[in-house]
C-alpha cells in the first residue's frame, strides 16, 4: 500500500495589504468582544464569563 502526496503549488493570491486589513479587523473584533463581555450589564453574559475574567485579572465590578 502506497500513499501518494500531491504537492501544493497554487500561489497565494492575497496581498500583504489584504492580510494586514484582515488582521486589523480580527483584532478589533476580538477587542470588542472582550470589552462587551467584560463590561456587560446583561447578567447572563456577566455570569458566563465571570470566573474567566477574574482569573485573567480583568475587573468587572
Amino acid at each position: 500500500m502506497s500513499i501518494s502526496t500531491a504537492s501544493h503549488t497554487a500561489a497565494s493570491t492575497t496581498t500583504l495589504s489584504q492580510r494586514v486589513v484582515a488582521a486589523i479587523g480580527a483584532s478589533l473584533l476580538g477587542v470588542l468582544l472582550v470589552y462587551f463581555a467584560g463590561f456587560s450589564h446583561i447578567e447572563a453574559v456577566h455570569n458566563a464569563a465571570h470566573d474567566t475574567r477574574h482569573s485573567a485579572a480583568f475587573p468587572c465590578h
